[in-house]
């Protein structure tokens, strides 16, 4: 996921996660914003799902 992630925040689709190998059952962490958003987290890599079959990626701040 960081390599379609090289900027913290990106948006991709499920067909690219899916080609690198991307496992969607598998994550450590999920976090709930305030707006109602979810995102999965594996460690400090983050994604939610967005409107046609994409993905918005994020990096926790540290």
């Amino acid at each position: 996921m960081s390599e379609l992630n090289p900027e913290g925040k990106s948006k991709t689709t499920r067909t690219k996660l899916l080609g690198k190998g991307f496992d969607f059952e598998f994550f450590t962490s999920v976090y709930q914003t305030k707006t109602g958003n979810t995102y999965y987290f594996l460690y400090d890599l983050g994604y939610r799902a967005v409107e046609n079959d994409g993905f918005v990626l994020v990096r926790k701040d540290n």
